[in-house]
């Protein structure tokens, strides 16, 4: 029997494939004018590293294309001043984030699809989310009066005889760290976990099944069907957790930072703040947040990569 063999299919010209789907391009021609001005149009900003920009009255283009090029001095002005101290508050802070936050809505989500009672799920599932819906204003509020000399942590604790005085939270800056990890993973396990409900909802009922005729018990059907499934949904995640461990917040520091542990609360976000904006150093401000980019961006390429070969659960 002879093969049959393919004719090639002429491709039609650029033109005429352009005008045949030109209704297609039409609903999306409101997208990218919104992507173009909302998120490319202020990328043009980021010249402003590179220049010694003074605002006048003048208007913004003006003044921005009329600075003086100063090439990176700007970033070697960071490196030289406190670079070394805000990587730290960041990448301390980052990593106490990332070893509560990442594995706990992963623990919740796996708990409640265990949990049998529908109304006790519900429930759990609902006062784990309510946090992400609170502003850091009122959130910050609470910690700091739960945290306060006279708040309910403090009477808990002498209470109790863990300590000898009551503890000022808010004046020893490395418990700064801490409790900004804490207030981070309390206000966004709840939002995390449906993520991963999501996915073992995706699971085919059978495979637990056939796993309890064969005499698993729970723990050894989470550890060999629930996690294995949830693998890639972890893989995503975690690259982008990665990616984004240089931001580390700002409200959270901004609100519950004072002068007393600034030396400990100050990271890039606030630094660039205070400098950039607070302080006028407008150039300078924009550095810090592209160095903060750029190292972001390689932080996601570098983790898409090791995932891919590992598991081959990669991003993109």
């Amino acid at each position: 029997m002879a093969k049959k063999t393919k004719v090639p299919v002429p491709k039609k010209p650029l033109k005429t494939r352009l005008w045949n789907q030109r209704y297609l391009f039409l609903l999306m021609l409101p997208g990218v004018i919104w992507v173009l001005v909302i998120c490319y149009a202020p990328m043009t900003g980021l010249y402003m590293a590179f220049t010694n920009y003074k605002p006048s009255q003048n208007g913004y283009f003006h003044d921005l294309l009329g600075a003086e090029f100063v090439g990176f001095q700007w970033f070697e002005y960071f490196f030289s001043q406190s670079f070394g101290m805000i990587m730290r508050n960041t990448l301390m802070t980052s990593f106490l984030t990332l070893l509560f936050s990442f594995p706990a809505p992963i623990i919740l989500a796996v708990l409640l699809n265990e949990v049998k009672s529908v109304r006790i799920k519900k429930f759990v599932q609902t006062a784990s989310y309510l946090p992400y819906f609170i502003s850091w204003v009122i959130a910050a509020n609470i910690f700091m009066t739960f945290l306060a000399r006279g708040g309910i942590i403090n009477d808990i604790l002498v209470g109790l005889h863990l300590v000898k005085e009551r503890v000022a939270f808010f004046q020893h800056g490395p418990y700064f760290w801490w409790i900004i990890a804490i207030a981070n993973t309390w206000k966004g396990i709840g939002y995390n976990a449906i993520v991963y409900l999501s996915a073992i909802s995706g699971i085919d009922q059978q495979l637990y099944e056939a796993a309890e005729v064969d005499g698993a018990n729970r723990v050894m059907r989470i550890w060999h069907i629930t996690l294995p499934t949830l693998r890639p949904t972890i893989s995503i995640l975690l690259i982008l957790a990665i990616g984004g461990i240089l931001s580390t917040g700002f409200e959270q520091q901004l609100l519950m930072g004072n002068n007393a542990i600034l030396d400990y609360s100050d990271v890039l976000d606030t630094y660039a703040y205070r400098m950039g904006l607070k302080g006028g150093m407008y150039s300078f401000g924009t550095a810090v947040g592209l160095f903060k980019s750029v190292v972001s961006f390689i932080l996601v390429i570098t983790a898409n990569r090791i995932t891919a070969k590992l598991n081959d659960s990669a991003l993109f």
